[in-house]
């Protein structure tokens, strides 16, 4: 078996440094915690810790310099922008005029007024009910034709 180089960590060097520095800050000792458990930080909170570190005066600057690097290395991630929200249904409107129009010759049509009430409510009338309504329209018209005469 190859024995592995012991590495320099950096990032555990500088949050040990902080926390002599900083004994009583919550940030810290998160930071700290979080990176003995899962042994990374986020580019975030790698920059807080930068911050927090370049006010230290004892501070060696290559670990400064370092925690700099490490931080310029990693990904950026960047949220997309939410899309613009639609209504799930847009009201038709030549199927409201054609209700209109159907109820303005039979205004007690029951089958045309359910449908009504179903398109203020913004619910899709399905296609066998769109054909009904053109059939009433049809018969409201022929109607109109014969009253006419």
């Amino acid at each position: 078996m190859k024995s592995q180089k012991p590495r320099i960590d950096i990032i555990n060097e500088v949050l040990e440094e902080c926390i002599l520095a900083y004994p009583v800050s919550s940030f810290i000792i998160s930071l700290y915690q979080r990176y003995q458990k899962m042994g990374s930080l986020s580019k975030k909170q790698l920059q807080g810790l930068y911050d927090k570190a370049s006010r230290i005066e004892n501070l060696a600057p290559n670990k400064l310099g370092t925690l700099e690097a490490i931080i310029k290395r990693m990904p950026t991630r960047y949220k997309s922008e939410k899309p613009e929200t639609k209504p799930m249904f847009e009201k038709d409107i030549s199927t409201g005029k054609l209700i209109d129009d159907i109820l303005a010759v039979y205004p007690q049509h029951k089958s045309v007024l359910f449908l009504k009430a179903k398109y203020e409510n913004n619910e899709p009338l399905s296609p066998s009910e769109m054909g009904d309504l053109q059939r009433f329209k049809r018969m409201s018209e022929i109607s109109n034709q014969k009253k006419s005469q």
